[in-house]
């Protein structure tokens, strides 16, 4: 099971349970390759995990979301996990704020999404979380 794929029947299954319209705010749980691991025939030089995510997915991916409602609320490293299986290890998390499902399923349900931006993704990280959050009222 690919761990860091965001496929369209989790895309479907996840616009079926969020109400439309309303603000979304997307839970990203981090851990890195320590060196990128690109698919053959693609065209990047050699780097860290961390260099691939933040310097060439999070630019790309700012491009392709450029004019859309999209906040960075909260990006940090995961400093201790409290709770939570000790095999699991997370390097960072981040929470950004989508005005709604819809503008999320814009971005990254799109050719060029797929072509541009997810293979420094897939390169970067070794496992990822996703969730989709509504915040309370």
């Amino acid at each position: 099971m690919n761990l860091v794929e965001i496929t369209l029947q989790a895309l479907d299954e996840a616009e079926r349970a969020i109400p439309p319209g309303q603000p979304i705010y997307m839970l990203n749980l981090l851990c890195y390759r320590a060196h990128a691991r690109y698919e053959d025939g693609f065209d990047a030089a050699p780097c860290s995990g961390r260099e691939a995510f933040h310097e060439r997915y999070r630019p790309a991916f700012r491009r392709l979301a450029a004019g859309k409602p999209l906040v960075r609320i909260f990006s940090g490293p995961v400093l201790a996990s409290l709770v939570g299986s000790p095999s699991e290890r997370w390097d960072e998390a981040a929470i950004n704020e989508y005005g709604d499902f819809a503008t999320f399923r814009a971005i990254v349900d799109t050719e060029t999404y797929r072509r541009e931006v997810a293979p420094h993704r897939h390169a970067a990280l070794e496992h990822f979380r996703l969730f989709a959050l509504a915040k309370a009222m």
